[in-house]
């Protein structure tokens, strides 16, 4: 074999080599980046439920205490008072 068809396979060689390893670490990375994607989607259900249970919790006390106090809108005896301008 002459020096230019061993060099020649050498750098083939080498390239298929470094291609094949770029390929299988960037799928790697891909993998994880997805992983992640899955971890922070889990938190945001969380913290979503944790907020609907608050709400929730809210509305029950917000409907105890309208069975114990009087409660009028407010907002619409202010417009009945700006209305006769």
């Amino acid at each position: 074999m002459s020096r230019a068809s061993k060099l020649t396979l050498g750098g083939t060689s080498l390239f298929a080599a470094c291609t094949i390893a770029f390929v299988h670490f960037q799928q790697k990375w891909e993998k994880d980046a997805m992983h992640e994607g899955v971890v922070r989607d889990m938190e945001q259900q969380r913290v979503k439920r944790e907020r609907q249970l608050d709400f929730d919790m809210q509305k029950a006390l917000e409907e105890e205490y309208k069975q114990h106090q009087t409660v009028r809108d407010s907002t619409t005896d202010a417009e009945a008072k700006e209305a006769p301008r």
